[in-house]
């Protein structure tokens, strides 16, 4: 019990003491002294009233309001029933440590809503703003966007925005599990909810509060234990109908056995009636009701300290069954940055080819056309540049220093007729060709040009192979060549190319029809479509993305794969621990049902059968917080 008890708990703890001496004084007084029967009930009723008369008064204000058959009715209902047998410590022993199990489950319910709690500190107190030239200090609801706001060192981020002056280091930490800080300067996304540690910096907002990644964050986790799993309703129905009939149960063994034997001793009428008070108390479901919802709470409290926000219990259980993970390519697991890989001239220098490439270039926002003009390394004088005509699916004409140059793909070279040829290399081919005249033009060479693979992408392929996973499929609107390269590179036998983004559905749909249990995982930006048709979607890197928060049922706050089988680790961790906890819970129940029935389980041995097993399923529950570790 590392962490404090709440005032709550701390009464309860006190109440409880105060429960166990008086039952201890009760027991001892009771033995020395030979007093009336009525003396002994007064006795052990002072004990039993301490520790229980919470108990007793929601019962009796739930009967009032026709709520009969919960946990707390079975307690009163065996407690005072053990009183008129005459089992007076029984009775108060059994309230005692029934209020033992309650603390027991608060103390586990706090520390599993702390993991939860502690993300919610990423909910910033307030923003200051730059009005009319002065610093006003407000709510962050009230900030619009477009605004400045001023972040100084040990502030929260109050909202996403993108830093118009200042440079500092930002902690990730609460988003994304990861402890390195982030560099940021002036024209860098600066997301809401992170902490700025060492400069001042001024923020153009980019969203209103409501719209920030923290609030979307935020209404996903609060929103998370909403979404139950099919074994947390089963265990809800099952418990509605099962207290009735333990209840219906019990009041027949208390009566028909002594009927049918036709004996009127009130021994007899005693014995029976304890073995049903020993079936009420074995039988309440509370090891069930609290440990499953927990085990669940806990596994999803443990996954997002990680930077793994699992929408609810019910996606984690799905998860868990997951036999099948389709990755996109560009942003999962390449960087989906592009860079020059090689530069191949023809009849010209290296330098003339790439400075030629990057002034055409120098108009487009195309990721591959900026990976040009930064190899260039040098100023480009866009004034050379007297007409630019971006040509759709192809490339770019421009006129520079007079001269019209293409630069494009094969399809741009045979359109206006230079003699160009593919490279040897893999990679996205960029061709380079002056015109000449209106029936030719001069190849000048290509450029090679590559989506670098993440660090941990063909560590996280080989992991989920160890778990188990039968398929790894990747699919890409890359080319054949490529994707074969980058499969290669992983170590996946099983890869679609050139597709575009209502061909990945098909691709999806057709694992689906085969009966895979299928997981996707994408950017997040535009693979809504399919992350919403798998059974499980999974969008990663998604720090202010809008549209992977919305449409995956997993959201991993970093870009790195590795975090898709840590997720799938977590499930099957938090799953395994759920049957555990019901199977063992129904299996004790049922062997000391059987034995109280037949007369061989007591009262203490019910206590056990269902503050015993309570208390052990609370503590395995608990296990589902801690991550478990990646294999090797």
């Amino acid at each position: 019990m590392k962490n404090k008890l709440t005032r709550k708990q701390k009464k309860m703890l006190r109440r409880i003491i105060a429960a166990a001496c008086l039952l201890i004084i009760a027991a001892i007084v009771t033995r020395v002294l030979d007093l009336p029967w009525w003396v002994n009930l007064l006795i052990y009723a002072v004990p039993y009233i301490v520790s229980g008369y919470d108990v007793l008064k929601t019962a009796f204000i739930n009967m009032i309001h026709g709520q009969f058959f919960d946990e707390k009715f079975l307690m009163m209902v065996a407690t005072v029933g053990a009183f008129g047998a005459g089992e007076y410590p029984e009775a108060s022993a059994v309230m005692l440590f029934y209020q033992v199990g309650e603390l027991f489950q608060s103390i586990a319910v706090g520390r599993s809503r702390k993991s939860i709690a502690n993300l919610m500190d990423i909910r910033p107190d307030s923003a200051t703003v730059i009005r009319d030239s002065i610093e006003k200090e407000v709510s962050p609801d009230e900030v619009q966007v477009g605004e400045l706001i001023v972040v100084r060192p040990g502030e929260k981020i109050p909202l996403d925005g993108v830093v118009e002056e200042g440079a500092s280091s930002v902690n990730t930490a609460a988003l994304t599990g990861e402890s390195a800080p982030v560099d940021v300067a002036v024209s860098d996304s600066v997301i809401s909810g992170t902490v700025n540690l060492t400069g001042v910096i001024k923020v153009r907002t980019t969203s209103t509060f409501g719209q920030s990644t923290v609030s979307k964050i935020l209404e996903l986790v609060e929103n998370s234990s909403e979404k139950k799993a099919k074994v947390e309703n089963f265990i809800t129905k099952f418990a509605k109908w099962y207290t009735p009939c333990v209840v219906i149960a019990a009041l027949l063994l208390a009566i028909i056995p002594p009927v049918i034997l036709g004996i009127n001793s009130w021994d007899i009428w005693k014995t029976w009636l304890m073995r049903a008070c020993v079936f009420l108390v074995v039988s309440c479901p509370c090891a069930l009701v609290v440990s499953v919802p927990l085990s669940f709470f806990g596994g999803i409290g443990g996954a997002s300290r990680e930077g793994i926000l699992i929408k609810g219990a019910n996606y984690m259980e799905t998860l868990a069954g997951i036999d099948t993970v389709v990755f996109d390519k560009t942003g999962t697991l390449t960087k989906g940055v592009f860079a020059v890989d090689d530069i191949h001239p023809n009849n010209i220098t290296q330098a003339q080819l790439i400075d030629i490439a990057a002034t055409c270039e120098s108009f487009s926002s195309h990721p591959v056309a900026q990976s040009i003009v930064r190899a260039h390394e040098g100023h480009i004088e866009k004034d050379r540049i007297s007409d630019v005509k971006e040509i759709a699916g192809k490339g770019v004409e421009a006129v520079i220093d007079g001269n019209t140059y293409f630069c494009g793909n094969g399809q741009l070279m045979e359109a206006c007729k230079a003699d160009y040829h593919d490279c040897h290399l893999t990679g996205t081919i960029i061709h380079i060709a002056r015109k000449i005249n209106d029936d030719s033009s001069e190849y000048l060479g290509h450029i090679i040009i590559n989506d670098e693979i993440k660090e941990d992408s063909q560590k996280t392929v080989s992991i989920l192979k160890k778990l188990g996973i039968k398929r790894v499929v990747m699919l890409t609107g890359d080319k054949d060549k490529v994707a074969k390269n980058v499969a290669g590179k992983l170590g996946l036998t099983e890869y679609h190319a050139e597709l575009l983004p209502a061909d990945k559905v098909d691709q999806v749909e057709k694992l689906l029809g085969e009966g895979a249990k299928l997981a996707f995982t994408g950017d997040g930006i535009n693979d809504a479509p399919v992350l919403m048709r798998a059974d499980i979607g999974i969008a990663m890197g998604a720090m202010g993305s809008d549209a992977a928060i919305e449409s995956a049922d997993v959201v991993l706050m970093d870009d790195k794969p590795a975090g898709i089988a840590k997720a799938i680790l977590i499930a099957r961790k938090t799953m395994r621990i759920v049957k555990e906890n019901v199977f063992f819970a129904l299996a004790v129940k049922a062997v000391i049902l059987i034995l109280g029935a037949v007369g061989i389980a007591n009262m203490w041995l019910a206590v056990f059968g269902d503050v015993g097993v309570l208390i052990i399923a609370i503590f395995n529950a608990i296990r589902a917080m801690r991550s478990p570790a990646l294999p090797a």
